[in-house]
């Protein structure tokens, strides 16, 4: 019988740029050389560890995969994904995670980072999910903020980092 896991996190990483006219910008990452999926861009994805909440686990992918730290953390939806070789449909529970710095300290899994519009992360991201999340996330944070959903989809909030 095919399992059912809520397994994964997603985190768009996002940075404010700009003047008085600010937008968005979005971390894209190239998978390492030996990995799974090796060559294709991807935004922090990772593992739920047993008994770790999907917001943790978010916060823990992020530093791991790129050294940062979110000033603010936002719920944004959960995406099923199917596995054939365990058959097992996995649920990605997907995060935006906005951040002050552009310094990074990418982990073993990836060789390349670029800070990229909405358009161009969705031009070079390779997993389709990625691209329903990416849209779902500018609208979400189109005014800087969740705006009146705010109060519902914001999980962290750090005033200094």
């Amino acid at each position: 019988m095919t399992r059912i896991v809520a397994g994964v996190v997603d985190v768009v990483v996002l940075r404010r740029v700009g003047g008085a006219r600010r937008s968005w910008r979005v971390l894209t990452l190239k998978r390492a050389p030996g990995v799974r999926s090796t060559g294709a861009w991807e935004i922090v994805h990772g593992s739920i560890e047993p008994n770790e909440p999907p917001v943790k686990a978010a916060v823990r992918e992020l530093r791991e995969e790129t050294g940062l730290s979110a000033t603010h953390l936002y719920a944004i939806t959960a995406n099923p994904f199917y596995l054939p070789r365990s058959d097992t449909l996995q649920i990605s529970v997907a995060f935006a995670a906005v951040v002050e710095t552009t310094r990074l300290q990418l982990g073993v899994e990836h060789t390349e980072a670029r800070w990229e519009t909405f358009a161009a992360a969705k031009k070079r991201l390779a997993w389709p999910r990625t691209h329903d999340l990416l849209r779902q996330v500018a609208w979400i944070l189109r005014t800087g903020d969740a705006g009146a959903v705010q109060d519902v989809l914001l999980v962290k909030h750090e005033k200094n980092g």
